[in-house]
């Protein structure tokens, strides 16, 4: 799942951001142009848990088997 510019981007180079992979505590990100990936909390996007960790975490939507 991409996460908006407007919500968060890459801490090393401003990139977009797509969210692979959550758990009960994290989510990972990595980064679309330079690769970068790290974890963040469920809330890093000031969502308040809503949009981005419900979707990923609550519906299983990682991108670990490739999907988008």
């Amino acid at each position: 799942m991409l996460v908006e510019r407007k919500d968060g981007t890459c801490r090393e180079c401003g990139g977009q951001l797509k969210i692979i992979d959550a758990d009960d505590a994290t989510m990972t990100v990595e980064c679309l142009e330079c690769g970068d990936s790290y974890l963040v909390e469920p809330d890093a996007f000031g969502d308040g848990c809503m949009t981005y960790y419900l979707q990923v975490a609550g519906l299983g939507e990682s991108d670990e088997e490739g999907g988008e």
